[in-house]
């Protein structure tokens, strides 16, 4: 199983395998064309009332992570592919935050990795 996390201002390498934006807005000043994105993963993104709470402020990342992982224990049928695409190839998730630290794609990366754990794979 492989699970990257990159931000999608950076150039897109072969070495990213599936590339998946987990971004629930588009990111500013970047042209879909140019984000060499396998999908954009709308669904998979913090709902906007929790995001907004996060503002991305490092104090709220442990209560962020738990809240976030709580919502997507609700949407196991918008994550389960990329477990499944993770089999098989490695899985590389996009985001265009700043904050390379505590973001909505490590975030999900832990929980899928937790995931993962858990279930023996």
């Amino acid at each position: 199983m492989s699970i990257a996390v990159k931000r999608v201002y950076e150039p897109a390498a072969k070495s990213d395998g599936y590339r998946v934006l987990v971004d629930r807005v588009w990111p500013r000043g970047l042209k879909k064309e140019d984000a060499a994105l396998d999908i954009w993963a709308r669904d998979l993104a913090p709902t906007t009332a929790l995001r907004r709470w996060f503002g991305h402020d490092p104090a709220r990342w442990e209560g962020f992570r738990h809240r976030y992982a709580s919502e997507l224990d609700a949407r196991k049928t918008f994550w389960q592919p990329l477990v499944t695409q993770a089999e098989r190839h490695r899985v590389t998730l996009l985001f265009g935050a700043k904050d390379e630290e505590h973001n909505q794609a490590v975030a999900l990366k832990m929980y899928l990795d937790n995931w993962l754990k858990a279930n023996g794979l």
